[in-house]
């Protein structure tokens, strides 16, 4: 299967470059002659109004399932001049950079190709430019004084870019998709490409290296091209028909950003948006945990503009209990309160960070139980002990050091059915994604902590059970997800 096609008004627009199959004519691809379906279609028409074949090109690529850069929504908002606003921390990068160029000009201009520019000091600029108008090149006016520095965003035409300005784009796109100019062919066509999101220097992520390894290696006998893919290479994302995202999930965070992204460019994606947006909020969670009837800890909303005192709140929950930032992950932002003092002390940190904590009764066990699930489906079972002397899985000290519990994989036949039954029905709330529920078993209750979107994998740990087949069965689901949706 050929990997790109780029397509232009006139081919001998290409005669600057190195020559290349994947470049036909806008005609030859609209009337679908002399190539295979592509991964991707670089559209580089110059016109591309409304009606033009350069328009139709991007439409009838999405209609053919092609993934395409521009697509016909992109091309009707730089048409509409509809234009987007930078945040503060973009405006300071603007700034800083206009004072240490000398540029006294009121508008001044940068040119963005496939999301980098030449311009050192910009490329955040350039980046958050691309994530919204994904373009091959585009030309961007700024004006120093207005409020809104971005004054307009406009496609520079291919066929008239200077010297200067092809080398520069022939570099962005070698950036872009290597895959295509520098990699060398496979012997074997891989049926699908697998991009594995992580962060190499997070301090607890999901799996650790030797799962990640795995999960590539077991890719590959299964003729899947999966490779590792880090915040830097999200230029690349639509290389990939899949992503799988291990690095730990957050709202206002690149994870969920790189996760709407993939949706949004129909690629089959773990762990979805919309998972990360019901499973990292817990005031969510608990609210849906308690409409459906799922037993969960008993909780109670505390409130900035109005908070409850302890006595209240230890009236219905009972003492010690519980405060949750509702963001929260691996055990930060949870702290166990046993008086006034301390209840105040964490509601003034929690507040700093959220207009609403949680608060929960306090239950006391030696381990957690976390049922990894699948499509609807139990994955693995482990027991999560608490760390020493601690009543946390995770102890994050004063000091800045953290340690955790040891962690106990067990078969699946050794689990409480109320355990089971319970982690089943309440990541059927979520999605038919890949999620780890924390139990409690009290007495004859699965009682339901929380819902992970990301659940932690990794090697000799939760795939202790099933070892190699924990693996197959996620790319497995990947598999089936992509084949579902090309038939």
């Amino acid at each position: 299967m050929q990997k790109v096609l780029i397509l232009l008004d006139d081919i001998s627009l290409w005669k600057p470059y190195y020559p290349s199959e994947s470049v036909i004519s806008a005609s030859d691809y609209l009337r679908k002659e002399s190539f295979e379906d592509p991964k991707l279609v670089i559209n580089l028409c110059s016109e591309i109004t409304y009606n033009s074949e350069g328009y139709y090109c991007s439409l009838l690529a999405t209609a053919r399932g092609h993934r395409v850069i521009p697509n016909a929504e992109v091309l009707n908002k730089l048409e509409s001049d509809t234009g987007i606003r930078m945040d503060s921390s973009l405006h300071k990068i603007c700034h800083s950079w206009i004072e240490k160029n000398s540029i006294t000009s009121e508008l001044w201009y940068l040119d963005v190709f496939f999301g980098s520019c030449v311009e050192q000091g910009l490329e955040r600029i350039a980046r958050f430019i691309f994530d919204n108008y994904p373009y091959p090149i585009l030309r961007v006016t700024l004006n120093n004084k207005a409020r809104n520095q971005i004054e307009s965003i406009k496609p520079l035409k291919f066929s008239e870019l200077t010297e200067e300005q092809q080398t520069h784009f022939a570099e962005a796109l070698d950036r872009f998709n290597r895959k295509v100019w520098r990699n060398p062919r496979l012997k074997k066509t891989p049926r699908y490409d697998l991009a594995i999101f992580h962060n190499p220097n997070e301090p607890f992520p999901p799996s650790n290296r030797k799962a990640l390894a795995k999960f590539v290696d077991l890719s590959k006998k299964m003729n899947i091209n999966a490779e590792l893919i880090t915040e830097d290479d999200l230029l690349r994302l639509m290389e990939f028909d899949a992503l799988f995202i291990r690095q730990t999930t957050a709202l206002n965070h690149i994870t969920y950003q790189v996760a709407l992204k993939a949706k949004q460019a129909d690629m089959v994606v773990i762990d979805d948006p919309l998972s990360i947006i019901r499973c990292t909020n817990k005031v969510y969670l608990n609210e849906l945990l308690v409409r459906e009837g799922i037993p969960a800890p008993k909780s109670r909303l505390i409130f900035k503009s109005n908070p409850y005192s302890f006595v209240q709140v230890a009236d219905s929950l009972g003492a010690p209990f519980i405060l949750k930032i509702p963001d929260g992950s691996f055990s930060n932002g949870v702290k166990k309160v046993e008086n006034e003092a301390e209840y105040s002390q964490t509601l003034n940190d929690f507040f700093g960070r959220s207009a609403i904590v949680l608060a929960q009764e306090y239950l006391p066990t030696d381990f957690d139980w976390r049922i990894g699930v699948l499509n609807g489906e139990p994955l693995y079972a482990c027991k999560y002990f608490m760390a020493k002397g601690h009543w946390q899985i995770y102890y994050h000290q004063n000091s800045g050091k953290s340690r955790s519990g040891m962690a106990e994989a067990v078969p699946m036949y050794k689990v409480p059915k109320a355990i089971l039954k319970n982690a089943i029905k309440a990541t059927s709330l979520i999605g038919k994604g890949l999620y780890g529920v924390d139990l409690k078993m009290i007495g004859e209750k699965g009682v339901v902590i929380e819902i992970n979107d990301n659940p932690s994998i990794d090697y000799g740990v939760e795939d202790a059970i099933l070892g190699d087949e924990l693996y197959y069965r996620i790319i497995n689901d990947f598999v089936r997800k992509l084949e579902n949706k090309h038939h």
